[in-house]
């Protein structure tokens, strides 16, 4: 299983305006990271809430340890076959 940030994380992420012309963003306030899983030919983008430390301040270390978590209930879903539809590689 490999996974990868695709994004750093800075509270904020603009976000398409749907049917906007011309495209128009909206800045939205977020508390998540997307990450992109790959795992036998399947590819699985989703979100992960990020960490905080006791201060309330994100927290990166932590954070990637949340996405090697997620990495290994993602890789059990596929080998399960609940994910099943790879995204085409860029």
């Amino acid at each position: 299983m490999e996974w990868t940030l695709l994004e750093e994380f800075t509270g904020t992420r603009d976000i398409l305006d749907p049917g906007s012309s011309p495209e128009t963003y909206t800045t939205t306030e977020v508390r998540n990271i997307n990450v992109r899983f790959v795992h036998d030919g399947v590819t699985h983008e989703r979100p992960v809430n990020v960490c905080w430390d006791s201060d309330g301040n994100y927290d990166h270390e932590a954070t990637l340890v949340r996405c090697q978590e997620m990495a290994n209930g993602v890789e059990n879903k596929i080998n399960l076959g609940v994910i099943t539809n790879p995204i085409p590689a860029e």
